[in-house]
C-alpha cells in the first residue's frame, strides 16, 4: 500500500503532466525542477541544521551542562538548550484584554473599524500579490514572453527577514514577560512553519488561489486530528458537525468547479498533494505553539523566536543550494518583482501585528469573525482579477463552509457565555 502512495506522489510531480503538458525545459533541468525533487532538498537542507542541533542538545543535556558549565559561553548555551526558570518578582504578567471603562461606543467602533480594515487590507493585499508572484511572469514585451519566478523558499525567507525585524523592534520597545523557553524548542514549529508556508506558494503553480483558499478554511479538520494526537485534546460534538460541513462545502467546491486553464488531472493532484501537506504542517506548527505557550511568553516572543530559526534555515538552504543569490539576481533584473516582494513581506508583518491587536481588543471571535470575511472576500477578488471560474454548486459550497466557520464562532462564544473551557483551535501566530 505504501509503494502505491509513493507512486501517486511521484506520477504527480512528473513535469510532463504536472505542468498540463508543457515541458519546454530539457530532460535534466526538468528533473532538478520538480516540486517533490525540490520539497526533498529544501527539507535535506535544513536537516542539516536540526540533525547536528538536535544531536548537540542532547548531548550538552546528558552531561549535565547546566551544572558543570562553565565560561563566556554558558549563558548562550542555557538560553538555547536550557531556558530560565520563570521568577515571580521578575516575570512581567500577561496582561488579559481589558476595555477601558471611559471608552466610548462611537470610539470602540472606530478601533473596530480601524482593526477590520487593517487586517483586510494587509492579507487581501497579500493574497493579490501571492498569486501574482506565483502565476504571473515579468519582463513580458510583444517579443518575449518573461521569466517566472519559480523558488518559493525565497519567498519564504523575505516574509520571515521582516517580520524577525519587527518582532525583534517590539520587544525591544515593549516590556515583555520574562522568556523562560530553551530557543531550540521553537525551531521544531519554525521547521513546520517553513514547509507549510513553502507547500502554500508551490500549491498556487497547480490550482487557483480560491481552490487554496477554500483548503486552508478547512484545516480545522486536521487541526483537530493534530490536536488530539499532540494535545490529547477533546472536542465538543458540534465541533465535529461543523467540521464535516466544512468538508462538505469543499468538495462541493473541488468537484463542481470548471477547469482552470492548462490544468491537468496531475495538475490537480499535485496541487492537492501540497494543499495537504501545508494543512499538515500548519496543523502541527498550532499545536506545537500552543504547547509552548506554556512557558508563559507573549505571542510577539512567540513571533520572534519563530521567525528567527525560519530565516536560519532558509538561509542557510537557501546557500547551499546556491539559490539566494539566483534569487537576489531576478530582484535586479525585474525591479516590479522587488517591489511585489518587499511589498509581501510587509503585508505579512503588519497583518500580523493586527492580529495581535485586534485579539487584544476585542476577543478571538471577533477576530475570527474578521479573518473568515477576509476569506470570503480574496475568492472574490481572485476571481475578478484573475478570472478563475466558480460554478453555482461551486459558490454553494462556499456558502457552506463558511455558514460552518461562522456557526463555530457563534457555538464557541455561547459556551464561553455559560463558563465552559473552550479548547482553543489554532494559534492566532504566524498564520503567512
Amino acid at each position: 500500500m505504501d509503494a502505491r502512495w509513493w507512486a501517486v506522489v511521484l506520477l504527480a510531480a512528473l513535469p510532463s503532466l504536472g505542468a498540463g503538458g508543457e515541458n519546454p525545459e530539457g530532460p535534466l533541468e526538468s528533473w532538478t525542477q520538480l516540486w517533490f525533487f525540490r520539497f526533498l532538498v529544501n527539507a535535506a537542507g535544513y536537516a542539516s541544521f536540526m540533525v547536528p542541533g538536535y544531536l548537540l542538545v542532547q548531548y550538552l543535556r546528558r552531561k549535565n551542562y547546566l551544572e558543570t558549565g562553565r565560561g563566556l559561553c554558558f549563558p548562550l548555551v542555557k538560553t538555547c538548550v536550557f531556558g530560565n526558570e520563570p521568577k515571580a518578582p521578575d516575570e512581567v504578567p500577561l496582561v488579559p484584554r481589558a476595555e477601558p471603562a471611559e471608552t466610548s461606543p462611537t470610539w470602540q467602533a472606530l478601533k473596530l473599524l480601524f482593526c477590520a480594515a487593517g487586517l483586510q487590507v494587509s492579507y487581501l493585499t497579500w493574497g493579490v500579490l501571492q498569486e501574482r508572484v506565483m502565476t504571473r511572469s515579468y519582463g513580458a514585451t510583444a517579443t518575449s514572453p518573461g521569466e517566472r519566478f519559480s523558488d518559493s523558499q525565497f519567498l519564504v525567507l523575505m516574509n520571515r527577514v521582516l517580520a524577525l525585524m519587527v518582532a525583534g523592534l517590539y520587544c525591544i520597545l515593549c516590556k515583555q514577560p520574562r522568556h523562560g523557553a530553551p530557543m531550540y524548542r521553537y525551531s521544531f514549529a519554525s521547521l513546520s512553519n517553513v514547509l507549510s508556508s513553502w507547500c502554500q506558494y508551490e500549491a498556487l503553480k497547480f490550482v487557483s488561489f480560491p481552490t487554496q483558499v477554500l483548503a486552508k478554511a478547512s484545516k480545522v479538520i486536521p487541526v483537530m486530528l493534530m490536536g488530539k494526537l499532540v494535545s490529547r485534546r477533546s472536542y465538543e460534538h458540534w465541533e465535529y458537525l461543523t467540521a464535516g460541513l466544512v468538508s462538505v462545502g469543499v468538495s462541493m467546491f473541488l468537484l463542481s468547479s470548471g477547469p482552470e486553464p492548462h490544468s491537468s488531472p496531475a495538475t490537480t493532484l499535485s496541487g492537492l498533494i501540497l494543499l495537504a501537506g501545508y494543512i499538515a504542517f500548519d496543523s502541527f506548527t498550532s499545536n506545537w505553539q500552543d504547547a509552548l505557550f506554556a512557558y508563559k511568553m507573549s505571542s510577539v516572543q512567540m513571533m520572534f523566536g519563530v521567525n528567527f530559526f525560519s530565516c536560519l534555515f532558509t538561509v542557510g538552504s537557501l546557500l547551499e543550494q546556491g539559490a539566494l543569490l539566483e534569487g537576489v539576481r531576478f530582484m535586479g533584473r525585474h525591479s516590479e518583482f522587488a517591489a511585489h516582494t518587499l511589498l509581501l513581506s510587509v503585508c505579512s508583518a503588519c497583518g500580523q501585528l493586527f492580529i495581535f491587536y485586534t485579539i487584544g481588543q476585542f476577543g478571538a471571535a471577533v477576530f475570527t469573525i474578521i479573518m473568515t470575511l477576509r476569506q470570503a472576500f480574496a475568492i472574490l477578488l481572485s476571481c475578478l482579477l484573475y478570472g478563475h471560474t466558480v460554478t453555482v454548486v461551486g459558490g454553494l459550497g462556499v456558502a457552506v463552509v463558511f455558514a460552518a466557520l461562522l456557526l463555530r464562532v457563534y457555538a464557541r462564544g455561547r459556551l464561553k457565555q455559560r463558563g465552559k473551557k473552550v479548547v482553543p483551535v489554532e494559534s492566532s501566530v504566524q498564520k503567512v
